[in-house]
């Protein structure tokens, strides 16, 4: 049986750092979202998610450092992606941004089963992304499917 003091093996840091970088991308992005928006129900709601988004950061980072690798700083190429999206978001109307927003959740569901059949990925990491990181995407996507069940006019 595994305790939290057993020292850990070996994990693919970088396949870590790659979760890391789209959490780090999906707090950037809800981030700007929620600018976007005046309904305080759906501000509330994507600052929810958002902050979900960042206790993944800080759990994956931590997860990167107790296996001697260097975190990711910043999310690279998805933080520009992202940039993009919500800068038009006015523009694109808000059911095309929570569409969005959908879209990268979605996006980290497929990460994040990728990484479950990563052998190199060590068994607490695995663990956590069943229990915690995989399912909290899934439930993000339900949010955002029900956000804009909200946004269309019956």
């Amino acid at each position: 049986m595994s305790t939290a003091t057993d020292e850990p093996t070996t994990c693919d840091t970088e396949a870590l750092n790659s979760l890391l970088r789209g959490e780090l991308s999906a707090v950037e992005t809800y981030t700007q979202a929620m600018s976007k928006f005046d309904d305080v129900q759906v501000i509330s709601e994507l600052q929810k998610i958002r902050d979900e988004h960042s206790r993944a950061v800080r759990e994956l980072r931590d997860r990167v450092v107790l296996f001697s690798g260097t975190p990711a700083e910043s999310s690279a190429v998805w933080g520009t992606f992202t940039a993009a999206v919500t800068a038009t978001a006015k523009a694109l109307g808000p059911a095309t941004v929570v569409a969005a927003l959908r879209q990268g959740e979605e996006h980290g569901i497929s990460a994040y089963e990728d990484a479950l059949h990563n052998p190199e990925i060590h068994a607490d990491c695995h663990r956590m992304i069943l229990t915690d990181l995989l399912p909290a995407c899934r439930k993000h996507v339900e949010e955002l499917n029900h956000l804009l069940g909200c946004s269309h006019h019956d």
